[in-house]
């Protein structure tokens, strides 16, 4: 194995550590380390690799939870489904977005997810929810809605949107936290499948590639969760200091692709105005999701 090769796979256990120990939010920093650190030329091989590797990583960590209790299956279902659908359109529309705009668009993300992980989650308190008869003429519309809209967002940008799909859980159910991040899961699995077989679909995924950042995430992530059980007292200082981090390098990403666009003849001002408005678009989002 060369230094390439195991700089992707050093960067996947880096991502998977950073998942293990803060939770929700560290999968974005993926596409960023291939393209700036490992050196993947093409925004869109990264975001294949990316979201390959997200899938992998949520089903790795969901059989836990489903052995806790912590999975609302119905709900998970619906909610997913819808997902699957706004999942594939999303990722459908960022195969047609240019690389260097879709990087500035993705650091506009990455700003809004750190911004959106310095608040503190939501309280909801019905832990007996549940989808049923009874309850699908209210709840349905709520996943379906949700789930779409969570799913289209992580397909555009190849993350896993746990970051967004846990409170939008919540909004849509009332279910408690840890029951949100159970289900999450299952729908960041299956977005970040849909995503990924979109891409390879379109010849953007590289094996080898997704291969070793996939074993250095799984790797990593059981590093992150018993680094994460030592250091319990300090977590929520760490989650502080990873989402200013993660918001100073969503700066750095957006001006090295808005750089990039004005470099390659686009107009610059055209470039700028399309990443100030996706940001008022995700602001809103993401900060009415997260917790207050």
């Amino acid at each position: 194995m060369g230094f390439a090769d195991l700089a992707k796979f050093g960067s996947g256990s880096l991502v998977g550590a950073i998942l293990g120990l803060v939770g929700g939010g560290g999968s974005v920093l993926a596409v960023p380390l291939l393209v700036y650190g490992v050196g993947v030329a093409s925004p869109h091989v990264a975001i294949g690799a990316s979201a390959l590797a997200v899938s992998v990583s949520a089903l790795t960590n969901l059989g836990s939870h489903a052995r806790a209790g912590n999975v609302k299956w119905r709900c998970a279902g619906v909610f997913t489904l819808a997902g699957i659908v706004g999942a594939a359109a999303g990722s459908s529309l960022a195969k047609l977005v240019d690389g260097h705009r879709l990087l500035a668009l993705f650091g506009v993300m990455m700003i809004v997810i750190g911004l959106a992980m310095l608040r503190r989650p939501r309280r909801a308190d019905q832990a007996d929810v549940r989808l049923s008869r009874a309850t699908a003429g209210h709840l349905a519309p709520r996943l379906l809605g949700f789930g779409f809209g969570v799913g289209a967002l992580s397909g555009f940008f190849g993350i896993g949107g746990g970051f967004l799909i846990v409170p939008a859980l919540m909004a849509a159910t009332a279910m408690p936290m840890i029951a949100a991040v159970g289900t999450s899961l299952v729908a960041v699995a299956a977005f970040g499948a849909t995503t990924g077989v979109n891409y390879a679909i379109s010849g953007l995924v590289d094996t080898w590639i997704a291969a070793l950042f996939i074993d250095g995430g799984v790797i990593g992530g059981f590093a992150g969760v018993a680094l994460g059980r030592r250091l319990s007292r300090g977590r929520k200082t760490l989650r502080i200091v990873f989402a200013l981090f993660d918001a100073a390098v969503g700066v750095y990403v957006v001006a090295r692709g808005v750089l990039a666009l004005s470099h390659s003849g686009e107009d610059a001002a055209a470039a700028q105005a399309s990443v100030l408005t996706a940001f008022s678009l995700s602001m809103p989002s993401a900060l009415s999701a997260s917790v207050s």
